[in-house]
């Protein structure tokens, strides 16, 4: 971080049941690229933040955008994660370039698309805008600004 900067985004994270699976979602369909990927170390913070029980084992991938170096997590627990609760807390939000072709590549990978819905900007500019829920219901809204 810079002298002065106040803040500065590092990285949205993810639990994932299946990160293999989850890097078909992260990759295949959203055009993602695997920077690296790992096994926690026993120790890992993410055993606190996340409140994971010790027992289970995790695995760690982090995951580049064109551009964009090491901006998505994924962190895979070995065992079975309870559903979301509703309404959601989080989501991520991708300006995509080709909507049409991440819907129907997330809903050939088996993922929930929900029905797409016009986006307004606050600045008078409009476009479309799609959710879908990975294999574990974390939330991705992708957007494309047309006019």
């Amino acid at each position: 971080m810079s002298e002065g900067q106040r803040v500065r985004f590092q990285r949205a994270n993810f639990l994932v049941s299946d990160l293999d699976r989850a890097l078909v979602f992260y990759c295949g369909v959203l055009g993602f690229e695997l920077a690296f990927a790992k096994d926690s170390a026993t120790d890992s913070y993410s055993y606190s933040v996340f409140e994971i029980d010790p027992v289970d084992t995790i695995r760690f991938a982090v995951l580049s955008a064109p551009g964009q170096p090491r901006v998505m997590a994924l962190t895979e627990v070995s065992t079975p994660l309870p559903e979301l609760p509703m309404p959601r807390r989080s989501a991520i939000v991708l300006d995509v370039a080709d909507v049409d072709a991440v819907v129907a590549a997330a809903r050939d990978a088996g993922c929930h698309v929900y029905e797409e819905g016009e986006l307004l900007t606050r600045d008078g500019r409009r476009g479309r805008e799609v959710g879908i829920a990975d294999y574990d219901g974390n939330l991705t809204v992708i957007y494309k600004i047309i006019s």
